[in-house]
């Protein structure tokens, strides 16, 4: 098997040279490096892992936790677009992901546990929930580590522009007309689920528009049955709603879902905005109208910041909120006959 001795002598440069190039190390003239790398190609030069923490002092692993409370994980869009985009980040520096599990030998350990057990140069954390004691547990330890969906002045968290993205949708429906606008609201135990609430609040208080309390519903954690049972609800008053601004995706295709049930249409009797863009937004009938997150901006902006930390062998609090903007489809329009 080829060793680096063998690059450094077929390339015609130091073993130093190779040994940072191999490590994505700084300094390397761009010619250089090219040459370096189609040599470890051409000869098919296979790093010995083993080796390779030993001379760097790395495990070159970053450990993955999704923390909520439907057991969903990486099956939710928003956090398998998130990771993808992370993963390919982490992959151009040379790191691995390592997603653990918690039953190892009939016996429940704790996330951090496994990540010590196994060995990890870092942790994402794409959790919901406000701080619960796996997540206290992560923040509290010296491991560099960034948090997706969650705010804390003491880490690196990154989050999209959730209450911003909650007034556009509102300020969006008031454009076409609606002054009769109710909200699916997200858990409120989630960061999300609480920016996104205090946004559409927020734009309805700007326009002086009447909220009734039965105007705001809960969707639970975001998912789709939950979204059917709170349109259910709205459906059900005597002074329905024209309108709705849902606070996830899922929550808006189920509320399409309970409207149809009930012989109704979408955006011919109820208009409906969303919040995410899921790849089935766009696909769904009618397409989705909704608010966009930039995973692939959460992702790279999660991963250059954990990768800083890794470098700086530290923690470094850091707060990154990702722009939002709308995407229009065809689930709103403007409000008919004047109800």
């Amino acid at each position: 098997m080829p060793t680096i001795y063998d690059i450094a002598e077929k390339a015609g440069f130091s073993i130093t040279t190779v040994s940072k190039v191999l490590n994505n190390y700084p300094g390397v003239n761009e010619k250089t490096r090219k040459k370096i790398l189609s040599t470890i190609e051409e000869i098919g030069y296979q790093p010995n892992s083993n080796a390779r923490s030993l001379m760097t002092k790395k495990y070159w692993t970053i450990g993955v936790v999704f923390i909520e409370e439907l057991n969903i994980g990486i099956k939710h869009p928003f956090f398998s677009a998130v990771i993808e985009s992370f993963r390919k980040r982490a992959e151009e520096f040379g790191y691995d992901l390592l997603l653990v599990s918690r039953n190892v030998e009939n016996k429940r350990k704790s996330y951090l546990d496994r990540f010590r057990q196994r060995g990890v140069d870092g942790v994402i954390v794409v959790s919901p929930l406000n701080f619960n004691k796996e997540v206290q547990e992560i923040l509290d330890y010296h491991i560099p580590s960034v948090f997706i969906d969650l705010y804390s002045k003491n880490v690196s968290v990154v989050n999209s522009d959730n209450a911003f993205g909650s007034e556009m949708a509102v300020d969006y429906l008031y454009s076409l007309g609606h002054r009769k606008i109710a909200h699916i609201a997200g858990e409120e135990k989630t960061l999300a689920g609480q920016e996104r609430r205090k946004g559409f609040i927020a734009a309805i208080e700007k326009y002086g528009l009447h909220l009734p309390e039965t105007y705001i519903v809960s969707g639970g954690y975001f998912e789709f049955e939950s979204g059917v049972l709170a349109m259910e609800q709205l459906l059900s008053l005597e002074d329905r709603p024209t309108a709705i601004f849902a606070a996830s995706d899922m929550i808006a295709l189920g509320a399409i879902k309970a409207i149809r049930n009930h012989g109704l249409k979408v955006p011919d009797d109820i208009s409906i905005v969303g919040f995410d863009d899921i790849e089935l937004a766009k696909h769904s009938t009618p397409s989705l109208t909704t608010i966009k997150q930039d995973t692939d901006l959460i992702g790279m902006q999660a991963a250059d910041l954990l990768l800083k930390q890794i470098d700086a062998k530290k923690k470094i609090p850091l707060g990154i909120t990702v722009p939002v903007n709308l995407v229009e489809r065809e689930s709103a329009s403007e409000l008919k006959g004047g109800n």
